[in-house]
């Protein structure tokens, strides 16, 4: 746990009791600051309690005495599409509003720096998709280089519930549009763009707002090294924004999946890109490192590499050879949900990408494997699965899941379906059509609150009937 700084002696309020509120609370109080804790959800007050936490309603104005800030969990909306009623009376009674990443950043640096030979380092990585696979990749690669290393924010533990900074020790952060939007502090070593694509725009009022959310990161915490995916507008614009010196680059590192960045933007500058799934390390107008990423099984498709473009990028700032990072980048196992590819019986392989919860991710998943036989569908978002129809050719068979699966099979054009209605029966039918050479996927382009409690839950009972094959 890291001690949070500056609140001791001070009354701190909590909103919002799931991982990072709880860590939060715990971490203010041991830092001597009076946690008073809220949720409404009365099995997250009862949890708190049983933590030998404060619960405390924030009410009426006379319950807000003494109180200097308010501490809120991400998930909780605090602008759009409108304030939370205790974020609007915070607000009203001048309570600063913050959030546990804004703590994180006050609190890592401590005195005991001074007798560090080699400072810690953060990396935060953000974007539309990748995130976690990117924050998860830096992690195993400084792990298997036996760097100290340690993974949180949105992914594994929440920020504050990571252990204190080490001697040269490496802290991988990833952090959403969520946390970045209400941080008051921002500081990271090395920051992360990899792409923008429309999500969460009710949370923040638009592209726009959720572009500028993950702006922040950069505009704000103003990282030593600046390393943005170039493959949209978005990021385009960020990387001239961060660039201190014309034709260097300094201190951005481009990336992209796609693009020879090589020659662009001056052509002295440091990129890093991948394209027919060859990564290329390019500074000062040469080529200085290339990996063969094709047969690296946990990052199939494209996507994955420009998460190894990211990953390679933020290891070599660190000082990591090219090959000390492509052996480590061998190795990767993938993570549990996103292109994980579970095993292969008679030549049929089997792909749980339940995190693919848009058409954006699973377009990603779709584009990674051909002769798909692609289950699809739960509790379905704005446009369906309309968008995917450049995607629909690799699709040999849609076997249709969950409350969705009318709505889809109506979008899928000449493409065979079968609407299946739960997972078991859409395994079943798609594991005894599939052929050899077939990859039966899992990426359902919706969300899984009609049948599961989460996306991880629906890709355990996916991952648990391939077992059972």
């Amino acid at each position: 746990m890291i001690p949070v700084r500056g609140y001791s002696g001070h009354k701190v309020g909590v909103l919002g009791l799931g991982r990072s509120g709880l860590a939060a609370a715990k971490a203010l109080a041991a830092g001597g600051a009076e946690a008073l804790c809220w949720d409404d959800n009365e099995n997250a007050r009862d949890n708190a309690k049983s933590e030998g936490l404060t619960i405390h309603r924030f009410g009426a104005p006379a319950d807000w005495q003494g109180v200097t800030s308010l501490i809120v969990s991400p998930g909780i909306p605090h602008l759009y599409p409108k304030p939370n009623p205790i974020i609007q009376a915070a607000w009203d009674q001048g309570v600063a509003v913050d959030n546990d990443i804004g703590l994180f950043f006050r609190s890592f640096a401590t005195q005991a720096w001074d007798n560090f030979d080699v400072l810690p380092k953060i990396i935060a990585v953000t974007g539309s998709n990748g995130k976690s696979t990117t924050s998860a990749l830096i992690h195993h690669i400084l792990s298997d280089q036996n760097r100290p290393c340690q993974l949180g924010g949105n992914i594994g533990r929440g920020a504050l519930d990571l252990e204190p900074a080490a001697e040269g020790g490496v802290v991988v952060l990833e952090l959403s549009s969520y946390q970045l939007e209400l941080a008051r502090s921002l500081s990271p070593d090395i920051g992360i763009f990899l792409n923008l694509s429309a999500d969460h725009l009710d949370r923040h009022g638009g592209l726009g707002g959720y572009f500028a959310a993950k702006r922040r990161l950069f505009a704000e915490g103003g990282p030593d090294r600046a390393i943005i995916g170039v493959d949209e507008a978005e990021g385009q614009y960020l990387a001239n924004q961060m660039r201190e010196t014309a034709g260097s680059g300094d201190p951005v590192i481009r990336i992209s999946s796609g693009q020879k960045l090589a020659g662009k933007s001056g052509g002295m500058d440091w990129c890093v890109f991948a394209r027919k799934g060859f990564l290329a390390e390019w500074r000062k107008g040469r080529q200085v490192a290339s990996i063969d990423l094709r047969g690296m099984v946990g990052l199939p498709g494209v996507h994955n590499h420009q998460n190894a473009c990211a990953a390679f990028a933020a290891c070599r700032s660190l000082g990591l050879a090219p090959k000390a990072i492509e052996k480590s980048l061998a190795s990767y196992p993938g993570l549990p949900h996103r292109s994980q590819v579970l095993g292969v019986k008679n030549g049929v392989t089997y792909v749980n990408d339940s995190k693919a919860t848009n058409m954006e991710s699973a377009a990603m998943a779709m584009n990674a494997f051909d002769s798909i036989r692609w289950i699809a569908g739960g509790q379905g978002k704005e446009g369906g699965i309309a968008g995917l129809a450049h995607c629909l050719a690799r699709v040999s068979k849609a076997y249709l899941i969950g409350e969705s699966a009318v709505e889809y099979s109506k979008q899928l054009g000449d493409t065979p379906f079968e609407i299946c209605g739960t997972m078991a029966r859409a395994v079943k039918a798609a594991s005894d059509e599939a052929q050899s050479g077939d990859t039966v996927l899992l990426a359902p382009a919706a969300a899984s609150f009609d049948q599961y409690e989460s996306f991880e839950t629906r890709g355990d009972d996916f991952t648990a009937l391939v077992a059972a094959l």
